[in-house]
């Protein structure tokens, strides 16, 4: 299968400066491009419709939350992928949110979040 002829553009929120260090470099590869910041006031800031193909966000960020960053993040685009990164369960909220939108629970292991980015770009694909 050919591969995607652009790197995935993810934007990832953490609030935690050395866990967003972290992922964002194990993140970065040659079929991947990540920007990372850390809440969600300066991911709306640096968010443009298209510039992005995936927001990975925490939920429990300072200010305003992961979940209502991906609400307005959704509500520019209803197709964007989003993946919601938390230590806590979602229940039903998560499927009233929209069909590409992912949960991960927290703490993850590095090949989940792969794994997962994997599964977003063979959708993507379809």
């Amino acid at each position: 299968m050919a591969g995607r002829a652009a790197p995935l553009r993810i934007l990832y929120v953490e609030d935690n400066d050395d866990l967003r260090e972290t992922i964002g470099m194990l993140l970065e590869s040659d079929v991947r491009e990540v920007t990372t910041v850390p809440n969600a006031e300066a991911a709306l800031a640096t968010w443009q419709p298209g510039r992005f193909d995936v927001l990975v966000t925490d939920v429990s960020l300072p200010g305003m939350s992961g979940t209502a960053l991906a609400r307005e993040v959704l509500a520019l685009d209803r197709q964007q992928w989003v993946v919601l990164c938390s230590g806590y369960g979602f229940g039903q909220e998560l499927g009233t949110l929209g069909t590409n939108v992912r949960s991960l629970p927290k703490p993850f292991e590095l090949d989940e979040l792969d794994a997962l980015m994997d599964e977003i770009v063979a959708a993507m694909r379809r």
